[in-house]
C-alpha cells in the first residue's frame, strides 16, 4: 500500500510541477501582452485626440464662413 501511495504522490508532484511551469510561462506572456496593449491604447488615444481637434477646427471654420453670409 505504501509503495502505491508513494508512486501516486510522485505522479501528482510531477503533474503539479508541469502545471506550475505552464502557469509561469503564461504569466510572463501575459505581462508582455499587457505592455503591448498599453502602448496601443496610448496610440489610439493620440489618434482620437488629433481627430477631435481637426473636427473642431474644421467645424469652427465652416461655422464662421456660414455666419459671414
Amino acid at each position: 500500500m505504501s509503495n502505491n501511495l508513494d508512486k501516486y504522490r510522485d505522479e501528482v508532484m510531477t503533474h503539479l510541477k508541469y502545471i506550475k511551469e505552464k502557469v509561469d510561462a503564461n504569466h510572463k506572456h501575459l505581462l508582455h501582452l499587457n505592455g503591448r496593449v498599453r502602448s496601443t491604447e496610448v496610440a489610439i488615444s493620440w489618434i482620437k485626440g488629433i481627430g477631435t481637434t481637426v473636427t473642431f477646427i474644421l467645424g469652427s471654420v465652416l461655422a464662421w464662413f456660414k455666419l459671414g453670409e
